[in-house]
C-alpha cells in the first residue's frame, strides 16, 4: 500500500482525543497501538484487542511515528 494512502488512516483533530494522532474514524490513538506493538503484542493481538482495526491501520500508525520521528532535530552533543 502506498505511503498516502497509508498515512490518509490517521486523523488529527484538536476535537478528538485532544489532537492526537488517531485512527481515522475512531478515538484509538497512533500512541496506544505503538505501546501496544512494544509490550510485545502482535498486529493479530492489536486486532482482537480492537476488532475494528485492520492490519493497514497498524502499518500506517507505524509509518506516522517513522515521519514524525524524522522531522526531529537532535541537539545531542
Amino acid at each position: 500500500m502506498e505511503n498516502t494512502t497509508l498515512l490518509n488512516r490517521i486523523e488529527v483533530d484538536t476535537k478528538i482525543m485532544f489532537g492526537k494522532p488517531v485512527i481515522r474514524g475512531s478515538r484509538l490513538t497512533v500512541e496506544l497501538i505503538l505501546e501496544k506493538l512494544a509490550n510485545g503484542y502482535t498486529d493479530e493481538q492489536v486486532i482482537e484487542a480492537f476488532p475494528f482495526l485492520v492490519v493497514e491501520d497498524i502499518r500506517a500508525s507505524l509509518l506516522y511515528a517513522a515521519k514524525v520521528i524524522s522531522l526531529e532535530e537532535n541537539f545531542a552533543a
